[in-house]
């Protein structure tokens, strides 16, 4: 019996935008603080009709093996049935309700 990838949809802040990224392995990173994102998935290129969002984030992350994410940029990470399209939400739209967090978690004393 073949081995199933299990597949991630994971939901974050990144400079003013909302990401959405699909990949095979999330997990708690080496580096405090961090989740780690490897193995993401892009749609095929045989098709016909080519969305820009998902071509922009494939050229954002083309060579790069693993990507971590501050965790407090995390909105959300579920595990899929099947992978959808990458894609990236301006915050400003109309009718958005999820706000970053305004200031670190951690932050050292003094």
């Amino acid at each position: 019996m073949p081995i199933k990838n299990k597949t991630f949809k994971v939901t974050f802040h990144n400079q003013g935008k909302i990401y959405e990224l699909y990949a095979h392995h999330v997990t708690q990173a080496d580096l405090w603080g961090f989740v780690e994102v490897a193995e993401i998935i892009f749609g095929e290129r045989t098709a016909v009709l080519v969305d820009p969002g998902e071509e922009r984030l494939k050229s954002e992350f083309s060579g790069v093996k693993r990507t971590y994410v501050p965790m407090h940029a995390i909105i959300r990470i579920d595990e899929v049935e099947k992978e959808g399209t990458n894609k990236i939400v301006s915050t400003s739209e109309k009718g958005s309700n999820v706000t970053p967090f305004p200031h670190p978690m951690y932050t050292p004393p003094k």
